[in-house]
């Protein structure tokens, strides 16, 4: 028996990194996995081949998480196909950086809306769904930018810590039907985009964790699995710090 047992997640930006990590280990635990990406490119048919061996259905949508009406259509596809959703992660997310002064709108407007409004987006048309059938697990993934602000990143810095605010209040707003939210806010972890940094920042990071070193994107899926799951049942309007005591 798995954790996630005749569950249905949705996974938004989850053909790689951290978001196909989770999606993985909740298809591991016995859910069946709906997750957009802006298009299903080699990447997100590789995921769907690598959650496919889990013998759990899988399906993956092109969508801009950053629409609204792409958000709407893709969750009522969502539906269609699956009949349910019992968890949702908002994970897309994506960063310009550039110190505030000489940052361009273009590059605030869209970390914002790819990041924050997205997940705006998907909750609109999530959380009707799961308060019909009374029950429903939502994670924002978050950051410890979102804790603690961060030098060059005013834009996604602000938009992590709005995805905390937004399940603290989703959680409040919603427990009375039965629907959790939390959020997750990892530190530094080892993916393929982090991997590009210069040796010499990826020295400085681990420098500043008390376990001197990075995650690994199974060990945020852990986290993930632990809000999903029944494990947290009791678990609402938290943020999770994944950071190896990064910040305490």
């Amino acid at each position: 028996m798995g954790l996630l047992d005749s569950k249905v997640a949705l996974i938004t930006g989850a053909a790689r990194g951290i978001g196909k990590a989770i999606a993985l280990k909740f298809a591991s635990e016995g859910a069946d996995i709906a997750f957009t990406d802006l298009e299903i490119n080699d990447a997100a048919k590789q995921t769907i081949e690598e959650i496919s061996a889990f013998g759990h259905k899988v399906k993956g949508y092109a969508s801009n998480a950053a629409s609204f009406d792409e958000s709407q259509d893709v969750v009522a596809r969502i539906l269609e196909d699956f009949g349910r959703i019992d968890i949702l992660v908002n994970n897309a997310g994506i960063t310009k950086d550039g110190l505030v002064m000489r940052m361009s709108e273009a590059q605030w407007d869209a970390v914002i809306d790819v990041n924050m409004k997205s997940a705006f987006n998907f909750l609109h048309a999530v959380v009707p769904i799961m308060s019909r059938q009374k029950g429903g697990s939502i994670i924002n993934m978050a950051s410890i930018a979102g804790q603690t602000g961060n030098p060059g990143q005013v834009n996604y810095s602000a938009s992590k810590a709005g995805l905390i605010a937004m399940a603290k209040s989703v959680a409040k707003e919603m427990g009375p039907r039965g629907i959790r939210a939390n959020a997750i806010a990892p530190g530094y972890v080892i993916t393929e985009m982090t991997e590009t940094l210069p040796q010499a920042v990826k020295d400085e990071y681990v420098k500043l964790i008390p376990l001197k070193r990075g995650a690994t994107v199974e060990e945020i899926a852990n986290a993930a699995l632990f809000l999903a799951s029944d494990l947290s049942s009791f678990v609402s309007g938290q943020v999770l710090a994944v950071n190896g005591g990064m910040y305490c």
